[in-house]
């Protein structure tokens, strides 16, 4: 294949956009623990600490999802950098490695989305009781 400079580009407003949306799924999850955390102090309720802990386990899904995002970002600049000096062995490795992070990054958040629908239909179970 045949790599030009717009090639990479083309990734950067999906990895924007991707990133934006895991900052915002970070915001909201840790407004929740910090809520909950005061309701723990409150109450030292123990479905609220098991909740907390479940939170802890997305919230580390969710900075790796982040951390690979940026990396597939990187990695498309980097691509660019040697399309620019012509080294189009490195550059085509490196967009592969790009594109492998950014597909990384997505079945994280499809792990996390998974693990948030079954936390809200266990809450949902609840209240229907």
């Amino acid at each position: 294949m045949n790599l030009t400079l717009s090639v990479p580009a083309l990734l950067f407003p999906a990895i924007s956009l991707t990133m934006l949306a895991y900052n915002a799924r970070y915001l909201a999850i840790a407004a929740l623990i910090r809520n909950l955390h005061a309701k723990y102090e409150e109450t030292s309720s123990e479905k609220v600490r098991l909740q907390v802990s479940k939170l802890r386990k997305r919230l580390t899904i969710i900075k790796n999802m982040q951390a690979v995002a940026i990396l597939s970002f990187l990695f498309a600049v980097i691509t660019m950098f040697l399309i620019y000096i012509e080294q189009s062995f490195w550059a085509n490795l490196i967009f592969g490695i790009s594109l492998f992070a950014l597909m990384t990054s997505l079945v994280l958040s499809l792990i996390e989305v998974q693990l948030s629908t079954r936390a809200l239909s266990i809450q949902l179970d609840t209240m229907e009781k």
